[in-house]
């Protein structure tokens, strides 16, 4: 990897649009943005130009209505690339983007490509469920597709499939090992956009303030980081439902162990809601060499796996897994 950028993230309210500053901002749009201004700062002093691009790739988590690339080709044209570079779009749930650097990687691995420019953009405030229709027969019993396996009500609600997560691996972490993670994680965002720490990795964009649309403001910063103590995080509202598995249990297990009977999951403990776009320049070792630009990272394995959906945030652990036995390495 020889370079990366990102935009800034906003903060979406899908019930507000007007108070995400790229509420009037598509997707695609933000994604092109970026990477006119990408090839327009660092990549032009390294000399990287978009024509000597083989392929790029185009993660999206929900690629419907407006989030449509025409197979990642829409963003190129929009950025101003040359017809002979080629483009893919890809959606993996969820890790659309990192599945595009997978794609880029496997392809210099193979000789196919010299160099490689792996993007992904998500915006959920404009598209955020809105033109998906799920065939959703593994729920019904009747259905030949009918899947016990599968908690197809957890699956498309991501508060559930947290608190869902949480009951299961009960005693390994704690409510309040997840508030003061989300804590440190909100304060030492603040902390390094104040120290300039993301100076370089984020591009301004313009977008509008928050609230009116008709006021143009250049944001420089993630929107979504709130400097806080883990006392006024412990009392923000718990928004999941408990699940109460018999395991641990019970409903009277739960209660004796969280002192109530409502979730756990919080806004402060929960991921927000947001739009953004990034890229990065992946490139053959002996092409960055003969260009005389130095590697910001080596890739030396990857790695992916499936989980039951209904608690998909476990996935990256057995896909890490993966990864490291590849190369040779251990937690």
């Amino acid at each position: 990897m020889v370079d990366y950028a990102r935009t800034p993230f906003s903060r979406s309210r899908p019930q507000k649009p007007e108070t995400d500053v790229f509420g009037e901002i598509r997707g695609d749009a933000l994604l092109s943005r970026l990477l006119m201004k990408f090839f327009d700062g660092s990549l032009a002093e390294k000399g990287i130009k978009k024509e000597d691009v083989d392929e790029i790739t185009v993660g999206v988590a929900s690629g419907v209505l407006e989030n449509w690339t025409y197979g990642g080709k829409i963003p190129a044209f929009l950025s101003g690339f040359p017809h002979h570079v080629a483009s893919v779009f890809i959606d993996r749930q969820c890790g659309s983007a990192g599945t595009g650097m997978h794609i880029g990687i496997m392809e210099i691995m193979t000789g196919f490509s010299t160099t490689v420019l792996s993007t992904g953009f998500e915006h959920m405030t404009r598209v955020r469920g809105q033109g998906v229709e799920p065939n959703l027969s593994m729920a019904d019993k009747a259905s030949e597709f009918y899947r016990p396996d599968m908690d197809v009500a957890t699956v498309l609600n991501m508060l559930q499939t947290a608190q869902k997560l949480y009951e299961e691996e009960v005693p390994t972490f704690t409510k309040e090992d997840m508030d003061k993670f989300g804590v440190r994680s909100h304060n030492l965002t603040i902390k390094n956009q104040e120290s300039g720490w993301f100076k370089g990795e984020i591009i301004p964009i313009q977008g509008h303030a928050p609230g009116n649309i008709d006021e143009p403001m250049l944001i420089d910063k993630d929107l979504s980081a709130r400097a806080s103590t883990l006392e006024k995080v412990a009392t923000l509202p718990r928004l999941s439902t408990p699940f109460y598995l018999e395991k641990n249990g019970g409903k009277e297990g739960y209660i004796k162990r969280e002192g109530t009977d409502e979730g756990v999951i919080t806004p402060g403990n929960a991921s927000p809601l947001n739009a953004g776009a990034t890229a990065a320049v992946l490139m053959e070792a002996t092409e960055a060499e003969k260009r005389g630009i130095e590697p910001m990272a080596r890739i030396v394995s990857m790695g992916w796996a499936g989980v039951d959906p209904s608690v998909m945030g476990r996935g990256p652990v057995p896909a890490t897994i993966k990864a490291l036995k590849h190369a040779g390495l251990s937690a």
